[in-house]
């Protein structure tokens, strides 16, 4: 029975020996295919082979993974939920207790040092009810993430998550009417958002002492063309806690429902990080999150333009953002197939 390398389904036995072009056996006859497999046929060029009579019928998805990652939800709930808490402190008294800080996000960092899965964790955290609090929360997380992939020892990359955790305080100060108006802002109403990163630096400053945070709040939305604001800042005046939380911060935005915005399909918006690390934000961190949260992507279940449902199964080397996807019926490369796209990624 010979079928199209992209017709296989995992189960499928091959009839014969696999060569390359080059002559190297790539499998064996009788080897049962695997997904792995499957891929490894692509990569070496084979378009046809010869499978076994089927005498069952596939069942794709008889494995369910158990995801480690939700063991973390109950204390990103509990982060999400506490910052509420620190935000109306904050609103109330422009102050806010640090330890408050510290007790939430401590217990979390522990069990972030053992999960390798990012994209997962963002999952968990993508469908929260307050863009405000659940958004502080992603840019903590990843913020500390890209400190350690960009060699900063534990307790430092602490005090970036933390640092990253705190940079929108300073919207405790913004009008609720402003920061959830549906329609763009007036010129004058935007102004008064961009003074959140000055309301930030004096709270912390205020609660904490710590200069750096405070740093972080004020800067993060600094770019490294001097386009950024409050002070148009340039790259070496801009603090490398600040630029890392700018990419963290743009990042979650961009994969954010959010009441004037809908959110962006993530590969689509590393896409557009890998752009702006040419100019706008630092190209270390962007392209460290980019290196680190691609890989994540591989098994993830995904919904596509044409309404068919898939899997990730390898990143293409031509086009990064456009990777190889698996679905009941057959295998779809978006680096070929540009018309189609990946509207949605799952858990």
């Amino acid at each position: 029975m010979k079928l199209h390398v992209i017709e296989i389904s995992p189960g499928d036995r091959l009839k014969h020996d696999i060569f390359n072009q080059f002559g190297v056996l790539i499998l064996h006859k009788g080897t049962e295919l695997t997904n792995d497999a499957i891929v490894k046929l692509m990569q070496h060029g084979i378009d046809y082979i010869d499978i076994e009579p089927r005498t069952v019928d596939i069942d794709r998805n008889s494995k369910v993974s158990n995801n480690p990652a939700k063991k973390v939800a109950p204390l990103f709930d509990e982060a999400v939920e506490g910052f509420e808490g620190i935000f109306l402190e904050a609103l109330s008294s422009g102050t806010f207790d640090e330890a408050k800080v510290d007790n939430l996000l401590q217990p979390l960092v522990n069990e972030l040092v053992g999960q390798k899965d990012v994209v997962s964790l963002l999952l968990l955290l993508e469908n929260g009810d307050n863009y405000t609090y659940n958004h502080s929360m992603q840019v903590g997380m990843l913020s500390y993430y890209i400190a350690t992939w960009l060699g900063y020892p534990k307790e430092e990359a602490y005090i970036i998550g933390k640092a990253g955790y705190l940079i929108d305080i300073g919207k405790s100060m913004i009008s609720q009417d402003i920061l959830s108006k549906p329609g763009k802002l007036k010129p004058e109403e935007f102004e008064e958002v961009k003074r959140h990163t000055l309301y930030g630096y004096d709270i912390i400053i205020n609660s904490t002492g710590d200069e750096l945070s405070a740093l972080v709040a004020l800067q993060h939305h600094e770019r490294e063309d001097g386009s950024g604001y409050p002070k148009g800042l340039r790259k070496e005046e801009i603090h490398p806690y600040a630029k890392i939380a700018a990419v963290a911060d743009v990042y979650t935005a961009m994969t954010s429902n959010r009441v004037y915005q809908s959110k962006q399909e993530w590969l689509t918006v590393l896409r557009e990080l890998n752009s702006l690390s040419f100019g706008k934000l630092c190209p270390e961190p962007t392209q460290a999150l980019i290196s680190h949260l691609l890989p994540n992507f591989i098994g993830k279940r995904v919904l596509l333009s044409s309404g068919e449902i898939g899997s990730i199964v390898m990143t293409n080397q031509t086009d990064f953002f456009r990777p190889l996807v698996q679905t009941d019926s057959r295998f779809i490369d978006l680096s070929k197939e540009r018309e189609m796209s990946i509207t949605e990624v799952y858990i």
